[in-house]
């Protein structure tokens, strides 16, 4: 038996998420709605003669995208010799590829069999891509409406969240993106989760962030329409980096960002839900950033260890 690290990639917005879910009562029938159950159905063509289970590292919710993202799985030869991992890229990338599913496994590695994908990564980064419109023309103060009269490249649909913000202050939100950075008990910044077991407590709750860094994005649209959206939009990244994350934190963290560069927040309020960790501390005035915007940029880990 040997166990094989896959680097994945993916867009999500036509998953559930990337892990699947088990019907107990459909036991053998896989979950071709999530990232998971595809790339378990496209390691079948190599028949190995054990059972074929799939190890994540991280998890991603349904419309979120990852750049890079890693899988473990034990495959077992009936000659009892390793797959070449070239030829496992390139045949899992084709059957993929077949199948018309936006996934692509950017490498496979030979690990030991004592390497664990999700318990040996030592931090992941996530990346939050969003653009302001730099004259949304507000006369009927309509933002529901504009946001859909708007120009969108449609390059970006579903890659980008779009603003139609006529006051938006970005260097408010990046002097306070500062808040987040260290030790803290972010019970405030978890969505609730569907698990019978109550996460609620600091033992769960509390976590370190390493790093936000918010800098000045761009377009990945095309041709007349890259000028466009750059003459349309002030495109923004946010980069947020930590050993392990609360379900659904990053996007309530940059919800509560945007929500302060728009004024619908002040600087009180993210204080107030940091330090009086609380699922009623939420603000309702504060949005979820939408999914599509989001992407796992990197799974890290240390060099000695794979």
């Amino acid at each position: 038996m040997n166990r094989y690290l896959l680097n994945i990639s993916y867009i999500g917005t036509t998953f559930r998420g990337i892990q699947k879910t088990v019907n107990k009562l459909e036991q053998s029938r896989l979950d071709t709605n999530s990232v998971q159950g595809c790339l378990e159905l496209a390691l079948r063509v190599f028949h190995p003669i054990n059972e074929i289970q799939t190890v994540l590292s991280s998890r991603t919710d349904a419309g979120v995208h990852a750049l890079h993202s890693t899988v473990q799985v034990d495959l077992e030869r009936p000659n009892g010799q390793p797959y070449d991992t070239t030829t496992l890229t390139g045949v899992l990338n084709r059957t993929l590829n077949k199948q018309g599913l936006p996934i692509r496994v950017l490498s496979s590695k030979l690990v030991s069999n004592s390497f664990h994908c999700r318990y040996h990564a030592i931090g992941r980064t996530y990346l939050y891509r969003f653009a302001v419109a730099k004259d949304p023309s507000l006369e009927d103060c309509n933002l529901r409406n504009k946001a859909y009269e708007t120009f969108i490249p449609v390059e970006e649909i579903d890659r980008c969240y779009f603003l139609q913000s006529s006051s938006f202050d970005i260097n408010r939100v990046q002097a306070a993106a500062r808040m987040f950075i260290g030790v803290h008990d972010f019970r405030t910044f978890m969505s609730v989760s569907r698990q019978k077991v109550s996460r609620d407590h600091p033992m769960f709750t509390v976590r370190k962030i390493d790093e936000i860094n918010i800098r000045p994005g761009e377009t990945r649209a095309l041709s007349s329409s890259a000028i466009l959206a750059a003459e349309t939009y002030n495109y923004w990244d946010i980069e947020i980096k930590a050993k392990s994350f609360l379900y659904k934190q990053v996007r309530r963290i940059v919800g509560a960002l945007i929500a302060l560069g728009n004024g619908r927040i002040d600087e009180r309020c993210l204080y107030q839900m940091l330090t009086v960790p609380s699922k009623n501390s939420w603000d309702p005035r504060i949005l979820l950033a939408p999914a599509c915007g989001l992407y796992l940029c990197k799974v890290h880990y240390r060099d000695t260890d794979i």
